[in-house]
């Protein structure tokens, strides 16, 4: 006879969903979350609740935010002529780790990758392209992971920005092939950024 409770099954069902997690994790998430104190437990829903209701794209850079405009895009000291192109949001707290980079950002929430059914139409580029039209932009990073379809988004807007006469540069390869920008460390980052070259 197998010993199963519903609920408790459904809920390692859930948890299991979320990435880097499987079958003992969420067992083990599942029962933490079984044992902590009732207020906590609140909290916690109430956490995912409220992140899920206030949280969406910021209106210029398609990065997350909690009001109209990210934090980022909501601050004075930030050069504008200078935006580093990043596929995710967890890409963009990456680069803000190394305290090094200025300038803003644009997230593309994902890369072209045909094999998955992700054309360009599904990517943040036609908000790129408005910004780089009606802004006096002087560089463009472009900082997707150094992965086949992080190369191919990346030479595929340097096409297409090509024609504004904007240079178009490359995160230097410290990160490595295949690797991600949210799991490199700062020194890393810091290099790839100061070691960036132009897209011809």
């Amino acid at each position: 006879m197998s010993y199963q409770i519903a609920s408790l099954s459904r809920l390692v069902e859930q948890l299991e969903r979320l990435p880097g997690i499987g079958h003992k994790s969420a067992q083990r998430l599942a029962f933490h979350l079984l044992n902590i104190p009732e207020k906590s437990a609140e909290d916690f829903l109430e956490a995912v609740r409220d992140a899920r209701e206030k949280i969406h794209e910021c209106a210029v850079c398609c990065n997350l935010a909690d009001q109209e405009l990210c934090p980022v895009c909501r601050a004075d000291n930030r050069d504008t002529g200078v935006i580093c192109v990043v596929e995710d949001p967890r890409d963009v707290m990456a680069l803000e780790r190394t305290r090094e980079y200025s300038g803003t950002y644009h997230v593309l929430h994902g890369t072209i990758s045909p094999m998955d059914g992700i054309g360009p139409e599904q990517l943040r580029i036609k908000e790129l392209l408005t910004r780089v039209t009606e802004n006096d932009v002087r560089e463009i990073i472009m900082a997707t992971n150094p992965t086949v379809e992080g190369e191919a988004t990346a030479m595929y807007l340097s096409k297409l920005l090509k024609p504004f006469g904007i240079p178009v540069t490359r995160l230097a390869y410290g990160i490595p092939v295949g690797g991600d920008l949210e799991y490199a460390d700062e020194i890393t980052l810091r290099r790839s950024l100061e070691g960036r070259s132009r897209i011809d």
